[in-house]
């Protein structure tokens, strides 16, 4: 359950980043609402799943979600920059999170 909240909060950081993006675009109080609820429910999942899963572990694997997360979003709702060698490193940071899971 714990490694399950913890997906969970990685991914609701990825919603928080999107937010962010969507409110440099258009700024209004939903984007707003929309941005606070996803950081915080991500924190507050993050602090329950810390509580089963080492800290150091548990973080880097939250964060590593987020920048996966928040790059793959970028690129395919925001046109970021689709070159070859960052797919190459963001793909060596999630086998690193899976790695962290591996040998926990």
């Amino acid at each position: 359950m714990a490694w399950f909240t913890l997906i969970l909060a990685g991914l609701l950081e990825t919603f928080g980043v999107a937010m962010i993006n969507q409110l440099s675009v258009k700024r209004n109080w939903k984007t707003v609402v929309l941005l606070i609820l996803g950081f915080g429910s991500s924190l507050a999942l993050l602090s329950y799943s810390l509580q089963f899963i080492p800290m150091g572990t548990g973080y880097a694997i939250w964060t590593g979600i987020g920048v996966v997360g928040g790059a793959l979003i970028g690129m395919i709702f925001y046109g970021e920059s689709k070159n070859w060698k960052r797919i190459i490193f963001i793909t060596m940071v999630l086998c690193s999170a899976i790695g962290l899971k591996l040998v926990t």
